[in-house]
């Protein structure tokens, strides 16, 4: 049975853009799971399955629904034992959980200001006043105040990402010798940047752009054949 995937969208529908989502979607085929993809957007989010999350991702899997997307990855490693392992065992999924929690406290808070105004733009009427209200009062301020400190911090936010440059001389994946669900992590949070906004947030010589444009790749170019912001 084919697994649904609610994945959220502003007004094109091909452009699936949440973080959140994109590490799911990435460990769904990393599972080499069959899944269909069901745009959503923010409006329609409390609708989901009978209101089953505030938030997106959410999956289906015939009578089981599943939220959140770390919780998403830890069902499909428990239900799917046969399928390529997105954890190797139980210090993966700690070592996942550390990555996850580094992600949303360094690379989230940057790229989620300087995206701001972008994903905005992203929206229909509806969703981009929704949009609007929700991270105005958020921030305190406008979206464009907000957006207008990225060039201000970017070269902090990059040396903030020089754990992850070292490690990747050392290995080619955050999970070693192959992609675990530690790398979709960090790669959700980028991929949500590519899709957003062409604003360059990593020089085209650090490592780590090498590391996520191999992440473009991964499982027949899932990620890649999704159009960036031009």
């Amino acid at each position: 049975m084919t697994i649904l995937l609610y994945d959220l969208v502003g007004s094109d529908m091909t452009r699936p853009f949440s973080p959140h989502c994109w590490k799911a979607a990435m460990a769904l085929a990393h599972k080499g799971l069959d899944y269909r993809s069901v745009p959503t957007r923010f409006l329609d989010v409390s609708a989901v399955e009978g209101g089953a999350s505030k938030t997106v991702p959410v999956i289906r899997d015939g009578d089981v629904v599943v939220a959140d997307s770390f919780a998403i990855a830890l069902y499909l490693e428990q239900a799917y034992p046969d399928r390529p392992s997105l954890f190797e065992g139980a210090g993966g999924e700690a070592h996942a959980r550390f990555v996850e929690r580094w992600s949303q406290l360094t690379i989230h808070p940057y790229i989620g200001a300087a995206a701001l105004t972008a994903l905005h733009g992203m929206q229909d009427a509806a969703n981009a006043a929704y949009f609007r209200e929700s991270r105005e009062a958020r921030f305190g301020k406008s979206l464009e105040e907000v957006s207008a400190a990225r060039d201000a911090g970017l070269q902090s936010f990059r040396a903030s990402l020089e754990p992850l440059r070292s490690m990747l001389s050392y290995q080619p994946w955050i999970g070693g010798d192959g992609p675990l669900f530690a790398d979709y992590i960090v790669f959700g949070a980028l991929q949500w940047a590519r899709i957003a906004t062409p604003y360059q947030l990593l020089d085209a010589a650090d490592p780590i752009a090498a590391w996520f444009g191999r992440c473009l790749e991964l499982h027949d170019g899932l990620a890649g054949h999704v159009a960036a912001a031009a």
